[in-house]
């Protein structure tokens, strides 16, 4: 099954569970050795497999000891940004996000400034 944003969040876990199973059968691996392998218990990889939510750790553990953590940069690849943003901030990266929704008088703000 493809993931998709249709799926619901059931659905995705219950996927990504039996890509890990795949994964690790074709290694010939146990769920027990898988365990051992990632340093977790037997129940954790019984869980994940199985679709239930699981610690990001776990499954971070569980890609690096199948040798499938590079995947993640699949995931969420390193955002750049645009190169003329990177410029305009001299060289420096955002730290933050603010939002400015409430005008300096306290009421929120609005297009119409005749009020």
């Amino acid at each position: 099954m493809q993931i998709t944003t249709q799926l619901s969040d059931r659905a995705v876990l219950t996927e990504l569970g039996e890509r890990i199973a795949r994964c690790r059968i074709d290694r010939q691996l146990t769920q027990a050795q898988l365990a051992r392998e990632a340093g977790l218990g037997k129940r954790t990889v019984e869980r994940i497999e199985a679709g239930q939510t699981a610690q990001l750790d776990s499954l971070i553990r569980i890609l690096r000891a199948l040798g499938l953590l590079q995947n993640f940069e699949l995931l969420l690849p390193q955002s750049d940004g645009r190169p003329l943003d990177y410029l305009e901030r001299e060289g420096k990266r955002p730290q933050r996000v603010s939002t400015r929704s409430v005008r300096d008088d306290g009421k929120p703000w609005t297009w119409d400034e005749s009020s």
